[in-house]
Parts: structure tokens; sequence; C-alpha cells
């Protein structure tokens, strides 16, 4: 089982940047698919972003695309979303899921019912 813990989050005007950070507790996170999701006040949550367990695919939004970035270090068993020119609509809690994977998969996964672990989350909140 891997605990994930989310970081990074706060307060920025629209436009701005921030960087989200997950880091898992397992040292076989090299083997979990990543992604991240966002829940904003009174919605479900949604797809962000989503990375295979090499960090050689990844899979966005459509409404994030060209804006985020998703990345992961396996030696520092982290990933991260970086989220740039922000809009008040990116507000949300954004949670990070994981999920164990075959080696050498190139799987990535967008769907909440196919993660396995979850972190608490982190507040994102954009000032307009």
């Amino acid at each position: 089982q891997v605990q994930l813990v989310e970081s990074g989050g706060g307060l920025v005007q629209a436009g701005g940047s921030l960087r989200l950070s997950c880091a898992a507790s397992r040292r076989t996170f090299d083997s979990y698919a990543m992604g991240w999701f966002r829940q904003a006040p009174g919605k479900e949550r949604e797809f962000v972003a989503a990375i295979s367990w090499s960090g050689g695919v990844t899979y966005y939004a459509d409404s994030v695309k060209g804006r985020f970035t998703i990345s992961r270090d396996n030696a520092k068993n982290t990933v991260y979303l970086e989220m740039n020119s922000l809009k008040p609509e990116d507000t949300a809690v954004y949670y990070c899921a994981g999920r164990e994977v075959a080696a050498y998969s190139r799987q990535y996964y967008y769907t909440t019912w196919e993660y396995d672990y979850w972190g608490q989350g982190t507040q994102v909140t954009v000032s307009s």
C-alpha cells in the first residue's frame, strides 16, 4: 500500500503559476501510474492529468492542456503538477492518485475508479 501526500497549493492571482507535489511513501513508487484530479465546491471530482510509470506517457484534460504539465521523479518518489496561466475556474482541491501497474507499462488512467490510492488533497485558489 502507498500513502500519498500533496503539497504546494495556495492562493494565486489569475495568470499566475503554482507547482503541486505529491510525495509517495513507498519505495516501489516507480511501479505506479499516477494522476491528478480536482474537485470544486458542488462539483464532481474531475480528471486533470495522468502519467505512466516511467513518465514517458502523459495525458491531459482539454481544459488544462497547454497550461499544466505533469512530471515525476521516481528517485524522489514524487509526482508534480506545474500549473501556469491559472484561471479562476482552476480553483479546486487538487488530489493525486496512484495505481500499481506492470513494469514497463505505458498505461495511464483518467477515471477516478481506476485509481486505488488517493492523497488528502491540497487547496488551489485563483483570484480574478
